[in-house]
């Protein structure tokens, strides 16, 4: 069955049990993937789960961002054991019958912010870093949940590069300066890293993005989207961390507004289609991902993606494809920073005549 043809009938399904998934020193892993390791929780294809996602970046303003839970696994989780990546990964998820071919369906239903601030480095892999000398600065924002926007609170110059997983910079102590007086920032709580565990010995760093999803830092990750992860271990081993409250296409400093969150979603396995690379639905449009050191292979990639998606799921022939991906679709940069820079390509689901 098509994905396009499934639609009509996907939204019936029953939620089966509700899980809930706190994030501690037992339940989370630092900076990696892992087909080895333990599962936090296990679930059923339906159940729904209710879980906890931790910045990194809490230690930027530990008296704003922390929390005596935070605090603990910032404490006791060892420097050692935060490698290869840096992002804290909540997880990970044992999806029971889930196999390798398999498509994990994640319906992500809600997210709610944990406090009210949020973190932005521009950091030594920054995409302009060497415009601006040796200093990495941060800047601390502060939600206003009535008008669903942040503000700057302030903000300070780091001494040194920002290298270490876990670095609480004890800014009660630093020089505090003004930043952006009067701007608005739409506020737009997303997930930067998620996906399932990958088919490899060892650990995989969280930082680059793959076909198991990782680090895509897709703003459009959020509460009302779907994503399509690609199954490639027995369980699929799902994790979710790196959470942002807002993020634009590129994220070109090096972070989005870091803050952590309180994610509700549904995890469904699915059987009935294929899709090679973590496909992305949202009530408005369907999206695919490209991923590589180059940013023109991430497009080519990004472009053959959506290729298939019009072609073998919406019926469309190649040529017909291809000339509406020109005159429709919108190409983006999703992020520059993360090894493998991602480019994203999306379709109006609205162009497309009703599904029978």
């Amino acid at each position: 069955m098509s994905l396009f043809h499934h639609e009509a009938s996907r939204a019936a399904l029953t939620p089966g049990a509700l899980h809930h998934l706190r994030a501690t020193p037992q339940t989370v892993h630092w900076g990696y993937f892992d087909a080895a390791l333990a599962p936090a929780l296990r679930v059923k294809s339906g159940d729904l789960i209710q879980a906890e996602a931790i910045t990194h970046h809490a230690g930027d303003a530990p008296e704003l961002m922390m929390d005596a839970g935070v605090e603990k696994i910032f404490t006791d989780i060892p420097p050692e054991d935060r490698n290869p990546g840096v992002h804290i990964m909540t997880g990970p998820i044992f999806v029971e019958d889930a196999k390798p071919g398999d498509i994990l369906e994640v319906r992500y239903l809600s997210m709610t912010t944990r406090n009210r601030y949020g973190s932005n480095l521009a950091a030594n892999w920054g995409y302009l870093y060497r415009e601006f000398g040796e200093t990495e600065r941060v800047t601390i924002y502060e939600l206003d949940p009535a008008g669903n926007t942040a503000h700057a609170l302030y903000a300070y110059d780091f001494p040194g590069k920002y290298l270490v997983p876990g670095t609480i910079t004890r800014c009660p102590e630093c020089d505090r300066q003004k930043a952006l007086h009067g701007v608005r920032i739409p506020v737009r709580p997303h997930l930067g890293t998620a996906g399932v565990a990958p088919d490899a010995a060892g650990r995989v760093s969280t930082i680059p993005p793959g076909l198991h999803g990782g680090n895509i830092d897709n703003w459009r990750i959020g509460a009302g989207a779907t994503m399509y992860y690609p199954v490639q271990v027995d369980g699929g081993l799902f994790s979710i961390g790196d959470p942002h409250i807002s993020q634009g296409d590129g994220e070109l400093s090096g972070t989005a507004i870091e803050s952590s969150l309180d994610v509700l979603f549904q995890i469904i396995v699915r059987r009935d289609f294929t899709f090679a690379s973590p496909l992305l639905e949202t009530p408005e449009c369907w999206i695919v991902h490209g991923f590589n050191e180059d940013l023109n292979v991430a497009m080519r990639d990004a472009s053959m993606g959506m290729l298939t998606l019009l072609h073998d799921h919406k019926g469309l022939s190649k040529n017909d494809a291809y000339s509406l991906m020109s005159v429709a679709a919108d190409f983006a940069v999703t992020q520059v920073v993360d090894g493998r820079q991602g480019i994203h390509v999306r379709v109006p689901r609205g162009i497309f005549p009703p599904v029978a």
